[in-house]
C-alpha cells in the first residue's frame, strides 16, 4: 500500500469510528427534567448542556433549564415561555409567560420559519387574524371581553377578528392599535398557549408505545420508531458492527474503481453540461432561500446596485454564469402585502417582456426577492438623460415600446388570471444585454378575473404622473385593466418627449408637461420632424405618439385595449388617426406649440371607495 492509499485507508478508520460513535450515541440521550415535576424531556426535544446535540434532538428542538429549574422554550425574536407539558403522541406542547400576557409579546412572535405553530384546541387547530382596538370605558360591546393583562379601567382592550360583522366593532369609540395574523382564539384571555409541530411525526412511535430517535448513519433527519427495552447490549453491536462493515467494503470498493477507471475529456464535458442543465433548471422556478443564503448569494451584501422606498437591491451571483439581482425589503416599511402580491403574481409569470422571479426570501422578519439580473439598467436611464451617448435610436425604442406592449398584454390575457400591474413607468421597465425590455416590480399589482370589467379599490395606487384619473375619482369611469394603458400611454409620450430640445428658459424639465405640447404639434400638422433629424425616425415618434394620446384618453371607454396597441405598435402608422383632444375637459389654456406647457396643478375629488 502506498503513502496516498495509507492515507485514504486511515480516513476511512475515522470515518468508521464516528459511526460507532453514534450508533452508539443512541444509548446516551437518556429522558431529562428540569425538575422532578417538570415535563420529561426527550427526542425529538434535546436539553442544552445535558445532552449531545449531534443526535438527541431534532434542530429547532432545543430547551434549557434556568435558574429556577423552570423548562424554558426560545422563541423568535428572544421571546422565551416556560413549558409546562408536552404530550408527545398528539404533538403539543403547553407553554406560559413569565408575566401571564401573551398578548403584549404577541407582536414580536413570528412562526413562519420555527418548527412550531400556534394550535387552538376550542376549534380543531383554525387560527384568526385579529385587530387590536384601546376603547374607552362606555365602549359597549357583547361581541368580546376586554384582554385583562393589557386594560384598565380607563382604558379596555378589545381584540376584534377579522370575521366579525364592521357593525359588531364599536369603531367610534375606539382606536385601533394594531392588527396580528394567524393566532388562536384563546390568547387574549388565557394563560396558557398551546404549540403544535408537523415535523418530526414521532407521534406514531408513541402511539405504539415505543420512542423515537433518528436512523443510525442518517444524513437526512430520518428517524425510526424503537423499544428502549428490547434489542439492548449484543444485538445492538451486531447491526452495528455489520453496518460499518457494510460502509468499509462499499468505501474499498468506491475507491478501488477510482484508480481502475478514469474519466476522458469527453466524460467531463459531459458532467458539466448536465450540472449546468440542472443548475439553469433550477432556476426555472421561485426557490425559497433562507437569509443565510441571501448573504451568501451577495457576497454578504458587498454591491449595492439602488435603493427605494421599499428596500435596498444588491448584486447577487448564483453560480459562476448566473448573475442575480436581490432586493432585500425593508423590515418596518408596509404590511407585507406587497411582497405577498410580488411572490403570488411573479412566481406564476412567463413571458419574455416579464423579470423573471428566481426565488424569495421569508425568514421570519427578513424578506428578499431575487430576480434574474438585467445589465442595462431601467428605461429612465435612457429616455430622461441629457447625454446623447444614451440614446439608443428611435427603432431600439420602436422594438422597446412593442415589447413593453405585449408584456402587458400578456398580463391582460395571457395569464390563468387577470393582471393589473398598477405602477407602469419607465423606472420599472428594465432591459437586458440586448435591450429588450422587462416588466417588473409587481409589489401594487392586483389580480382578477379575465371576465371581470372593473376592480375595488380601497386607495389609490401608483406613481403621481402615471396614475389614471379614474384611479383617483369614480367620476372619470371605473378602475379596470384600462388604468395600465393610460400609464403605458405616459410612458409612450415620455419616450417621444424625452428626446426634444429642452426649453432652456425653463427652471427645471419637471415643470414641463410633454403629452400637450405634443398633441399641439400634431394637431398644427407639424408633426415631429422638425425635432427629429430623419424623415423615417419622425415617423416612429409620429406613430409613438398617436398611440400615446390614444392610450391617455381621461375616459378609460376611450381607450383602446392593449391588443389594439400592439397591433397599431406593429403597423407603419400610416393609416393611424388622430385621437380627440384628451385635454379639451382640462380649461387650459392653449399653448404654443414650439413652446412646451408647464404642467397644470389639477386638484380632483377623490372618493373613497369601500366596497
Amino acid at each position: 500500500m502506498d503513502i496516498s492509499q495509507g492515507k485514504v485507508f486511515s480516513s476511512l478508520l475515522l470515518f468508521l469510528l464516528f459511526i460507532v460513535d453514534l450508533g452508539e450515541g443512541h444509548n446516551t440521550c437518556p429522558q431529562l427534567r428540569c425538575r422532578e415535576d417538570g415535563p420529561a424531556i426527550r427526542f425529538p426535544f434535546r436539553l442544552k448542556d445535558r445532552q449531545p446535540d449531534q443526535y438527541c434532538g431534532y434542530p429547532g428542538f432545543d430547551l434549557y433549564c434556568n435558574d429556577k429549574n423552570d423548562t424554558v422554550l426560545e422563541l423568535p425574536t428572544s421571546v422565551k415561555v416556560f413549558v409546562q407539558q408536552i404530550d408527545y403522541k398528539s404533538h403539543l406542547i403547553s407553554v406560559t409567560d413569565s408575566d401571564n400576557c401573551f398578548p403584549r409579546k404577541i407582536q414580536g412572535i413570528s412562526l413562519s420559519s420555527h418548527p412550531f405553530q400556534f394550535y387552538d384546541r376550542k376549534i380543531d387547530s383554525y387560527l384568526s387574524d385579529y385587530g387590536l382596538f384601546n376603547c374607552t370605558p362606555e365602549t359597549d360591546t357583547d361581541s368580546s371581553d376586554p384582554i385583562p393583562c393589557l386594560s384598565s379601567s380607563r382604558h379596555p382592550v378589545y381584540a376584534f377578528s377579522s370575521f366579525a360583522y364592521v357593525e359588531r366593532v364599536p369603531i367610534l369609540s375606539c382606536t385601533k392599535m394594531y392588527s396580528v395574523s394567524s393566532v388562536p382564539s384563546d390568547i387574549w384571555n388565557s394563560p396558557f398557549l398551546e404549540l403544535t409541530w408537523s415535523e418530526p411525526k414521532c407521534g406514531q412511535c408513541e402511539v405504539k408505545g415505543e420512542k423515537c430517535r433518528f436512523k443510525n448513519n442518517s444524513t437526512d433527519f430520518n428517524i425510526e420508531c424503537f423499544n428502549p427495552e428490547k434489542n439492548k447490549g449484543r444485538s445492538t453491536k451486531i447491526v452495528t458492527t455489520v453496518s460499518i462493515l457494510g460502509l468499509f467494503l462499499l468505501a474499498l470498493a468506491v475507491y478501488a474503481f477510482y484508480h481502475v477507471y478514469h474519466y476522458d475529456k469527453t466524460e467531463k464535458e459531459n458532467q458539466a453540461r448536465i450540472e449546468k442543465f440542472l443548475e439553469d433548471y433550477k432556476a426555472l422556478k421561485p426557490t425559497r432561500y433562507s437569509y443565510a443564503d441571501i448573504k451568501r448569494i451577495t457576497n454578504q451584501l458587498t454591491e449595492k446596485l439602488g435603493q427605494g422606498a421599499y428596500g435596498t437591491v444588491f448584486k447577487g451571483k448564483l453560480s459562476s454564469e448566473i448573475y442575480v439581482a436581490v432586493k432585500i425589503l425593508n423590515i418596518f416599511k408596509g404590511d407585507g402585502e406587497e411582497f405577498i402580491n410580488e411572490v403570488g403574481t411573479m412566481g406564476t409569470i412567463h413571458h419574455v417582456n416579464v423579470v423573471r422571479l428566481v426565488g424569495f426570501c421569508a425568514d421570519g422578519f427578513r424578506r428578499a426577492l431575487v430576480y434574474e439580473f438585467l445589465p442595462n439598467d431601467s428605461l429612465k436611464k435612457f429616455i430622461s438623460s441629457v447625454d446623447s451617448n444614451s440614446f439608443l435610436g428611435w427603432e431600439k425604442l420602436q422594438d422597446i415600446a412593442l415589447g413593453i406592449a405585449k408584456g402587458i398584454q400578456y398580463l391582460h390575457q395571457g395569464c390563468d388570471q387577470q393582471i393589473l400591474h398598477f405602477d407602469i413607468k419607465p423606472h420599472n421597465i428594465l432591459l437586458d444585454q440586448n435591450f429588450n425590455p422587462k416588466i417588473s416590480d409587481f409589489g401594487l399589482a392586483k389580480l382578477c378575473a379575465k371576465d371581470q370589467s372593473a376592480v375595488s379599490m380601497t386607495a389609490a395606487r401608483g406613481t403621481i404622473g402615471y396614475i389614471a384619473p379614474e384611479v383617483f375619482s369614480r367620476n372619470f369611469g371605473k378602475v379596470s385593466y384600462k388604468s395600465d394603458i393610460y400609464s403605458f400611454g405616459i410612458l409612450l409620450l415620455e419616450m417621444v418627449g424625452g428626446r426634444k430640445n429642452v426649453d432652456e428658459n425653463v427652471e427645471t424639465t419637471n415643470q414641463i408637461y410633454f403629452p400637450e405640447w405634443i398633441y399641439n404639434l400634431l394637431e398644427q400638422k407639424e408633426d415631429l420632424r422638425v425635432y427629429v433629424e430623419d424623415s423615417g425616425d419622425a415617423k416612429i415618434a409620429t406613430k409613438l405618439a398617436i398611440v400615446g394620446l390614444w392610450c391617455i384618453q381621461w375616459h378609460p371607454i376611450d381607450r383602446p385595449s392593449m391588443k389594439v396597441v400592439v397591433q397599431m405598435l406593429e403597423g407603419k402608422g400610416d393609416k393611424l388617426t388622430m385621437p380627440p383632444n384628451p385635454f379639451a375637459s382640462t380649461n387650459t389654456t392653449r399653448v404654443n406649440a414650439s413652446m412646451p406647457a408647464k404642467r397644470l396643478n389639477q386638484e380632483l375629488e377623490v372618493i373613497s371607495e369601500l366596497d
